[in-house]
Parts: C-alpha cells; structure tokens; sequence
C-alpha cells in the first residue's frame, strides 16, 4: 500500500497554487444562487481531477464524487461559494471587480481549499474504501443554499455516514483552530414587528397615535428578555438592527417597522423568546394606543458537531496546530451548515486566520476584510487528515 502522505506538507507544497485560486476567486465574487463562473471552474477542476460530477444541484450548487475502489463509508466535504453585497474598500492588487460585490467571510479561501483537497485527495483513490463526496454549496448567506441543495437530493445517491466542513475564522490567529463538540453555531431567525398608529400632524401630536414612540419603547423593553426571562448559564442574543418610520420631518407616521434576530443554541429557548418578544411588543404598542404584529423567519438553526466526528476533527487538528492552540469556544454566529449536520453527523470546526503584523484584523463581513493566507494550509491538512480517517485503508477507525 501506497504510504498516506504527510498532508501539512502536501498542502504546502501546492500553496502558491492556492494563493493564486484565491485571488482569482476574490477578484469576481458572485452574491448567492448567481454563482455562474465560480461553479463553472469548480465543475471544470473537478472533471480534470476525474471526478464525477453533477452541476445545478440547489440552482448553482457543484457536487463532485470521488469513488474508490473497494466499498466503504462516504464522507461529505461541504463548501461555500457565494460573497456578500458589499463594497470593497481595500488597495489590495486582488480587490474585488464586481462593484457592489466582496468576498468579505473568506468562502473564496472555502472554495479554494476544497479543489485542493481533491487534488491532494485524488492521488490516493486507488486506496480508498468508500467515496468523497466534495459539496460546493451556493448562497449561504441567508439565501437558504444548504435547504436548496438538500430539496435538490444532495444528500442521497450515496448518502453521506459522515459530513465535514470549515470556516476561515479571523476572530482566531492564524496557528490555532477551533473545535466543539456540540452547539458550536447558534441559530438564527429573523423578525418583523409592524407597529400600526395613526398619522397626523407634527405640530399636533395629540391628534395622532405616534408609532415611533411605542417603537421605541419595545426597543428598549425587548433587552430585558435576555437579562430578566432567560437562565443566565443559556446563551441567547436579541438584537433589532432596523428601525424604519416616517417620510419627514415634521409628519407623525402612520406605522414603525423593526427588525431584528434572535440567537440561542436550544430550539426551544429559541421558541420561548419569540413568545415573549411577541408578547411584550403587543402590550407594550397597546399601552401607547398601537397595535404591533410580528412576522418571523427561521433562517438557519444551530450547527451541532456529533461526538465521534468532533474527535476525529480534534485528533487531526492536534497532529496539525498542536494542543495548545484548539480552542473551544462557541461563536453566536450563524451558518447553514447546520441544516445538513441535522441530517448527516459530523463536524463544522474554524481556522484561525487573523494577523495583527499584517493587518489582517478587520471581522467578517466588514468592507476590508482579508486574511493570513497560510491559514489554508491549516485548513487542506485538517479536514484531508479527518477525511482518511474515513475512506483510506488503515487509518480508519
């Protein structure tokens, strides 16, 4: 048998190669389910790789097989593609040529990483007991991609027995990986609260039913939910980033609209909160002679990483970063890789990515967001390492 490679040192070896993937991807970011020249050379790599692959899975999705030739488990390598509506706002030579379009969370970097473990992967197919299956996902971004892949039959024809994926994470230095067993990711949900008044005159106040000032009581009254109804060891974030009221200056408006999101780890905490914000906006709007109705939408809901998976992630990651640098400290924010870790067990972990020397601190989603590109290394090697676990022979188990 073929001696399994040292896959740090392979995935080094193709860095250069990566940093120019990367680059390629980051100048044209597409926005969700418009992935058109992105999933086209993801197709196109992996057709070279020898592959089998199936295009348009969840609108824009890629699903690429690669079968060995003795029977065994399949493992399910899942990444994002999509960027975010956002402009760029950085002098790098590789800055984004799609106005109004960034890839500002690093799934240029996802992208990336996964043709380079097919690559690394493929040389060793001959050995393998089982497949990989290499999911490109589409519109993570709250568009729903991970659901639409799965409408769409991503997850049978072979189902998978166990699904890794990662994230480049820049709240971690580049050296260090995060790994939870559990809730790592928590839920997330959207909500609308209309609050209904009556208009009127701004010199005449008393002749209206003032909406905005009802609004912003609820506003206020709804961060009591966390610090007076919810057990202080749970976690739970309710956060109104919308308020939007009248035309002008001097015209009390017919109605507020607020929106906001709710985060939690437990389903149903999550549920206990909308009663409440419910409750509260009702009686509150009443007070001030309103009405306030909610609308919700449930986004995405916890990413909860299996046990044995989890440990296998954490073996790999201990080989590649070492001990003291795995971290396993939750994060409040949200990812669609949840919906198919609620089918399929396995692992969602992060790469540290940050660099302070080279100014890669900005977070995610922010206008100049870039990060240490060596933190692929990391991140090839750990889920390469996790996946032969799996499907070469001998390192199962």
């Amino acid at each position: 048998m073929k001696k399994p490679p040292n896959f740090q040192e392979a995935a080094a070896a193709l860095f250069d190669e990566m940093v120019r993937m990367r680059r390629d991807f980051h100048r044209y970011p597409e926005l969700g389910f418009e992935e058109i020249r992105t999933s086209g050379i993801i197709a196109e790599r992996l057709q070279e790789l020898g592959l089998e692959v199936q295009r348009g899975i969840g609108q824009t999705g890629v699903v690429g097989i690669m079968e060995g030739p003795e029977d065994g488990p399949t493992v399910m390598l899942r990444f994002d593609m999509d960027g975010l509506p956002i402009q760029e706002e950085s002098d790098i030579a590789f800055i984004s040529r799609n106005n109004g379009v960034m890839h500002a969370c690093g799934h240029d970097g996802h992208v990336t990483m996964g043709l380079t473990l097919a690559n690394i992967l493929s040389q060793y197919r001959e050995q393998m007991h089982g497949r990989i299956k290499f999911v490109f996902q589409p519109a993570e971004e709250g568009l729903g991609g991970a659901f639409a892949m799965i409408a769409d039959g991503v997850l049978e024809n072979p189902r998978p027995d166990v699904a890794f994926g990662m994230h480049i994470w820049t709240p971690e230095p580049y050296g260090k990986a995060r790994v939870v067993s559990g809730p790592c990711m928590a839920s997330s949900s959207v909500f609308t609260l209309t609050v209904q008044g009556r208009g009127g005159h701004g010199a005449a106040p008393h002749l209206a039913t003032d909406p905005i000032l009802a609004a912003a009581q609820i506003v206020s009254a709804l961060q009591s939910i966390v610090s007076r109804n919810i057990d202080p060891q749970e976690s739970v974030v309710v956060s109104i980033g919308q308020f939007s009221a009248g035309t002008t200056f001097n015209v009390i408006p017919d109605k507020a609209i607020l929106k906001g999101t709710v985060r939690s780890y437990n389903n149903e905490l999550h549920r206990q909160v909308y009663r409440r914000i419910l409750e509260m906006a009702t009686k509150m709007a009443d007070a001030y002679s309103c009405i306030a109705t909610m609308e919700t939408i449930a986004i995405v809901q916890a990413v909860v990483n299996a046990e044995e998976p989890t440990a296998v992630v954490r073996e790999a990651a201990v080989k590649i970063v070492g001990e003291e640098n795995i971290s396993t400290r939750r994060t409040m924010a949200s990812e669609d890789m949840g919906f198919f870790l609620d089918e399929i067990p396995g692992c969602y972990f992060f790469i540290g990515a940050r660099n302070e020397e080279k100014g890669f601190t900005y977070p995610h989603h922010h206008p100049k967001f870039n990060f240490d590109e060596r933190a692929m290394i990391d991140g090839v090697a750990i889920m390469a390492e996790a996946a032969a676990r799996y499907v070469l022979n001998g390192r199962s188990g």
